[in-house]
């Protein structure tokens, strides 16, 4: 039907009417295409399915470790990324490392597109790997397990590149995050920077009136469910429930807007949604003990961030026994891990910052005022912001002292002082803050802690009972052909299958829509009925917000008072008057290794050279500004890169600013005193530290107030004048030796 064909009445309707005849061709044709575009969607989850190994990675890899032939076999791999035609690989940069995710959806997210954290790891000019896995688990496998494949893995990466600069930067994205910190507290050896993307680290931790789903386990009367569920998929847990409870979060988006807007862009949309859809729809199966595993130590028992998780070895897995700087990416906007998850377990694991530099720990974290759960790891705009700036400057990051720092960024403009240090479009600080600065997020009262922890309880005595009195009949009855069938009745699977074209009514709306393609004449965009449509839309999000927000509420009224009933917790043995503490001791060997360590800095504060003197002096007077800019630390590696003679490798220099930085910290005074006895006689090479020292301060700006102060202080130390000329002498040269 064309508008041309069509006699409209004449008079002062004739345009409302011309009007609505117009919306009306236009919408059962969009609803034709829609219709259309599921059946692509249906057809597109079959073959998907059907794959071995399927996974929706934009990048063509080369397999080096198949996890299914270890002495202890999993359904995790190890490829290299192959770089597209025009991205140059450094491989004596150090190697990044991809961990993807394995909570009810398939592997690929962090190289879903080329603005991703692979892409653009590799335009920074870094190896990439990434770690993936199969959709069916191996018989046996445990979370124990996959720790022990994934440290042949990056055992593996790292022999690859035995000239790289540092150790592999690993990423884990959600589920992957909180493994790779369990595996890095394990194996720190083995690890550089950590990036960890909306990781629950803390599952207790939150605030009144958001983030509900803290509380679905304490709903849920405790993991027995968990037990039920992996009991009915005979030994396996059906991944598609895990994306159901993601989805449950948003119902707005779930029931509606996610449809509607592929109804109202018919014409545009199609591509993007199709292509996030065979991710989304990619489910796949965890063992039992997997499952049994995340919900009971993770979700409900909130053991790892205290230090209360234990392998098989006896050995305890402590977050403080990580070496390796950690940054810890989280959003305000995301429901699923809020900010207090991603980053209260340093609250629980360092009583202040001196704590944290005690365990010589560097973290890093930044929060997003808005982006989701998937945003954080699958938005091209936050990949070309936050996650391109950690790449470019992941060794900004290893060299940072140790300490709690948030990263900010600020856009890179015209008037931006030293652009052409600037390596992306955004700069990077890293800026120092105290725990107080975390708890001012918001977090959990005493009596909040109580009521997890009488949820724990309640959780642990109902799976009890479910394993003696209830799961023996379920696993006698249930078979895997039952198990199979019901996995394939799952309604996020059948919400593929019907509208395939294994449907056959789906092979007409194929035919309709080729042909409507053909004459397509979309609305007039200032068409009144299509505002009417809109504005529909909206009504229909606000209502199911609302429902959401009031089911949220009732859901937290119910929790609260249910687990805050003194009655509940003394029948489960929780003290009313308790009150959790956050402190825990350091151990015995590790307060003999820190005074052994404290004792052999000072008794070296006056050992060293002018490369040492310089580095101890720009610690000093940098300190004075609470922030680290990537633009003094590029001023820093390129005055490193021309420098004449030997350099030190990117590890001997971080541990060379470690020392330097730890003897300011136990002796301030003292350390200064002792500068002017590391320096040569030579003027010429003092003048070149502080001329050196100078270029990288006033990369970031201009030199004032205590900064310009401390320098005067400096440059008196080292017998010259702060404004004082350059020489061509470099204070890295390794024969500027004290006389």
């Amino acid at each position: 039907m064309t508008m041309e064909n069509l006699n409209l009445p004449r008079g002062p309707l004739s345009g409302m009417v011309a009007a609505a005849v117009e919306y009306m061709v236009d919408a059962g044709q969009r609803s034709v295409l829609f219709l259309d575009i599921m059946r692509q969607r249906g057809d597109q989850y079959r073959e998907h399915v059907a794959q071995t190994a399927p996974h929706v990675l934009q990048y063509a890899a080369e397999l080096i470790i198949d996890g299914r032939k270890l002495d202890e076999p999993v359904n995790y791999a190890l490829v290299r990324i192959i770089p597209p035609k025009g991205v140059e690989i450094d491989l004596e940069r150090r190697p990044f490392i991809v961990v993807d995710p394995r909570a009810g959806h398939g592997p690929g997210i962090g190289g879903f597109k080329a603005d991703s954290e692979i892409g653009v790891a590799m335009k920074a000019g870094h190896p990439c790997y990434f770690i993936g896995f199969l959709p069916e688990p191996m018989p046996g496998q445990t979370i124990e397990r996959i720790a022990r494949a994934e440290a042949l893995f990056v055992e593996k990466v790292i022999s690859l590149h035995p000239k790289a600069d540092g150790k592999p930067c690993v990423i884990g994205n959600c589920q992957a995050g909180w493994a790779v910190m369990i595996l890095a507290s394990l194996r720190p050896e083995l690890f550089g920077p950590l990036i960890i993307a909306g990781a629950p680290l803390a599952y207790w931790a939150g605030v009144h009136g958001k983030y509900p789903m803290r509380y679905s386990g304490g709903l849920l009367g405790g993991s027995w469910l968990t037990a039920l569920t992996s009991d009915l998929g005979a030994g396996k847990f059906d991944g598609a429930w895990l994306v159901q409870n993601f989805e449950n979060q948003n119902p707005s988006n779930t029931l509606w807007t996610k449809q509607y807007n592929v109804y109202s862009k018919v014409d545009t949309e199609a591509d993007r949604y199709l292509d996030f859809e065979r991710w989304w729809g990619g489910h796949v199966n965890l063992n039992a003990e997997e499952i049994q595993f995340i919900v009971d130590e993770l979700f409900i028992g909130n053991n790892l961030a205290v230090g209360k998780i234990e392998m098989s070895d006896g050995q305890k897995v402590d977050l403080r026994n990580i070496r390796s700087p950690i940054v810890v990416f989280c959003s305000k906007g995301d429901n699923v891990t809020p900010p207090q998850q991603a980053l209260d377990w340093i609250l629980d694991c360092y009583a202040d910052v001196n704590e944290i530099r005690a365990y010589g720990q560097t973290i890093v974290y930044t929060v997003h005022e808005s982006i989701g759960h998937l945003g954080i790891f699958v938005s091209g705009g936050v990949a070309k912001k936050e996650h391109a700036e950690f790449s470019s400057n992941i060794d900004l990051i290893d060299i940072l002292p140790p300490g709690l720092y948030e990263a900010t960024f600020e856009a890179k403009g015209e008037e931006t002082a030293s652009s052409d240090l600037v390596v992306g479009q955004w700069v990077m600080r890293c800026e120092a803050r105290t725990l107080d600065d975390i708890r001012a997020m918001g977090g959990n009262s005493p009596e909040d802690e109580r009521r997890f922890a009488a949820a724990k309880r309640v959780s642990e005595m109902n799976l009890a009972a479910y394993r003696k009195f209830v799961q023996p009949w379920i696993k006698k009855m249930v078979t895997p052909q039952m198990a199979e069938t019901m996995r394939n009745l799952h309604p996020l699977r059948l919400q593929y299958e019907v509208l395939s074209s294994r449907n056959p009514w789906m092979g007409a709306v194929k035919t309709a829509a080729e042909e409507i393609e053909e004459k397509r004449k979309p609305v007039a965009k200032d068409n009144p009925f299509l505002a009417f449509q809109e504005q529909m839309s909206k009504q229909i999000v606000h209502a199911l917000d609302s429902w959401r927000d009031a089911q949220e509420a009732l859901s937290e009224t119910i929790f609260l008072n249910v687990y805050g009933s003194p009655a509940l917790q003394a029948a489960v043995g929780i003290d009313p008057n308790w009150e959790s503490s956050r402190k825990r001791e350091m151990s015995a060997e590790h307060r003999t290794m820190l005074e052994k360590r404290i004792a052999e800095l000072k008794s070296r504060v006056g050992e060293g050279g002018l490369r040492e003197a310089a580095i101890r002096g720009l610690l000093y007077i940098g300190s004075a500004r609470g922030m680290v800019d990537e633009r003094s630390i590029e001023a820093l590696r390129r005055i490193r890169r021309d420098a004449g003679g030997s350099r030190l490798t990117l590890p001997e220099f971080k541990m060379l600013v470690r020392e330097q930085f730890f003897m300011l910290l136990l002796d301030q005074q003292g350390a200064l005193a002792a500068i002017p006895k590391m320096l040569p006689e030579d003027v010429a090479q003092r003048l070149a530290a502080i001329a050196m020292i100078r270029e990288v301060l006033s990369a970031s700006g201009e030199i004032t107030g205590e900064r310009a102060s401390r320098l005067q202080r400096i440059a008196a130390l080292f017998g010259v004048e702060a404004g004082e000329g350059t020489s061509n002498i470099t204070p890295f040269d390794p024969k500027a030796k004290a006389s």
